[in-house]
């Protein structure tokens, strides 16, 4: 596998796949991914770790700070028997050189590289430049690792995710984004409820509807009406990295959307409780939601490293 992974590298008409948003992926590629994460993860268990990618080495390029996705991205690709490198703000990247010079030399080194940056057009641009895998660990835009961790925890639990209800209760950020188009990909119900002028933008859901026709992804402002129904509950801080100058206004204008027990009582019997962490305990969710039988946060954040061992994994079958 190891030699025919690297004859592709050299190859000019070879075109490498990418995941910068999942609308990169069709719904066959997302089960693929879901498919293989499940089987990498049940082998975990038993004590198996195949060296699937030994001898590979992925590259970190990060401009924010990250607790999960660094730590999942290393040690995954660690038991994959691949290593990696941490790219931050010391190798220069957008600063000490053209983008296309930084681009075409960094993946002449590299197998794979995620990539968590401050714009969404940042990754676009990198992935035009480079000959190897660009995989966006988050942008302002999109979150796709995190929503393919989010429905891998919803499926375990219900054993399905076609025809299910998902709800989410926040900003139409790149969290939201990101799970809305992963249930329209998967034949899940989305349904978010935000205060009004922090809705999904209306270009992003006509881009939905146009990669998903029978897609169900609806905008309510009543969160009790987002949960009717709903098996799954989720929630993310008011005010994400960069908008701390906005966490005053968004406390005033989130006040009413805070998930506790009473909002959870009113989602179906068996929903569970989901958040991407970190959490602000006792603003947009409280400790007995988070603490709960039902909450599923921990699993979600262990399904980060799985899901992402599946993309690895998937990524480097296609480019192969």
């Amino acid at each position: 596998m190891a030699d025919k992974f690297w004859l592709f590298r050299f190859e000019a008409s070879t075109v490498m796949r990418n995941l910068l948003s999942l609308f990169d992926l069709s719904t066959a590629e997302m089960e693929s991914i879901f498919s293989i994460a499940a089987d990498l993860k049940a082998k975990l268990a038993k004590g198996i770790r195949e060296p699937l990618l030994q001898g590979q080495v992925m590259g970190l390029l990060f401009e924010k700070q990250s607790l999960r996705t660094r730590v999942s991205f290393e040690t995954g690709m660690a038991q994959l028997g691949g290593s990696s490198l941490f790219l931050g703000e010391d190798v220069g990247w957008g600063k000490r050189e053209a983008p296309q010079d930084f681009g075409r030399v960094i993946s002449q080194y590299l197998d794979v590289i995620v990539c968590r940056a401050k714009s969404h057009e940042k990754v676009v641009e990198l992935a035009t430049h480079c000959t190897c895998s660009i995989i966006n660990g988050l942008t302002d835009l999109f979150h796709p690792c995190q929503a393919l961790a989010d429905l891998m925890t919803v499926q375990e639990s219900f054993g399905k995710l076609k025809g299910l209800k998902i709800a989410y209760i926040g900003d139409g950020n790149n969290v939201s984004r990101s799970l809305a188009l992963a249930c329209a990909k998967m034949g899940a119900e989305f349904m978010i409820a935000s205060p009004k002028g922090y809705e999904l933008d209306q270009p992003f859901l006509v881009r939905v509807d146009q990669a998903c026709p029978d897609a169900v992804v609806q905008q309510t402002n009543d969160p009790f009406e987002a949960v009717d129904g709903a098996v799954a509950v989720y929630t993310d801080v008011w005010a994400s990295m960069g908008q701390e100058a906005e966490q005053a206004k968004r406390e005033v204008d989130f006040a009413d959307f805070q998930v506790n027990k009473k909002l959870m009582d009113a989602a179906a019997q068996e929903a569970i409780f989901l958040h991407c962490l970190p959490a602000k305990r006792g603003q947009e969710v409280t400790d007995e939601v988070m603490d709960c039988p039902t909450s599923r946060i921990v699993e979600q954040a262990g399904n980060r490293m799985h899901a992402q061992k599946g993309v690895l994994v998937w990524l480097a079958n296609q480019n192969g």
